[in-house]
């Protein structure tokens, strides 16, 4: 599965193609799935949630952040549903941690990710911190899901703009700007800081 953000029912409609119309169902799903993982890496995550928990390893320097309240948060990369363990330690010696609070509040019922962990005192000790979660968004965002569509349809003109070059009778020979302003103001608040 690659994990569209989109569906190519929504995609076929945006080109009134009939869903019973398979001819270029290939060619579709291919630049659904080109336009998926373009917005990966221009934001920096992902919005899809892993289907089982699995452990990731963080050490603790560079991610603690202070909080309004004077506390500290560990940033995590994106938990999309609740942290089944977090553990300190190391390699040979982990010991549980269960007093953490998720933040933001509300992330996931809001459906936005946990994005890190508040510990009173605990992460300015602790060199390594463990989590096992399932990682990602709890749902993709719409504003995701239309930047997709719009990415997707695009990638599938290009066949019909040769070197970025798309001809009009009545405006004449217009070269495509390389990055889609609509695509952009869709996804520009998801991207993490150093990305994009």
């Amino acid at each position: 599965m690659a994990h569209e953000y989109a569906e190519l029912d929504a995609l076929k409609s945006n080109f009134n193609i009939e869903t019973g119309d398979t001819s270029r169902d290939t060619m579709l799903q291919s630049v659904l799935t080109a336009a998926s993982r373009g917005i990966d890496t221009s934001t920096g995550r992902r919005f899809w949630l892993d289907e089982e928990p699995t452990a990731r390893t963080f050490r603790t320097r560079g991610r603690i952040a202070c909080a309004e309240d004077g506390g500290e948060r560990l940033l995590l990369d994106d938990i999309g549903a609740a942290p089944a363990l977090v553990e300190t330690g190391s390699a040979s010696s982990w010991t549980d941690v269960t007093d953490y609070e998720p933040g933001p509040d509300n992330a996931l019922v809001r459906g936005r990710p946990i994005t890190s962990l508040a510990v009173p005192g605990r992460w300015a000790t602790s060199q390594r911190v463990r989590v096992v979660a399932r990682w990602g968004w709890p749902q993709v965002p719409d504003e995701i899901r239309q930047a997709a569509l719009i990415q997707a349809a695009r990638l599938y003109r290009r066949k019909d703009s040769p070197e970025g070059v798309a001809g009009s009778a009545e405006w004449g020979v217009v070269r495509l700007s390389r990055r889609d302003p609509d695509v952009w103001a869709l996804i520009e608040h998801f991207i993490l800081p150093g990305f994009g």
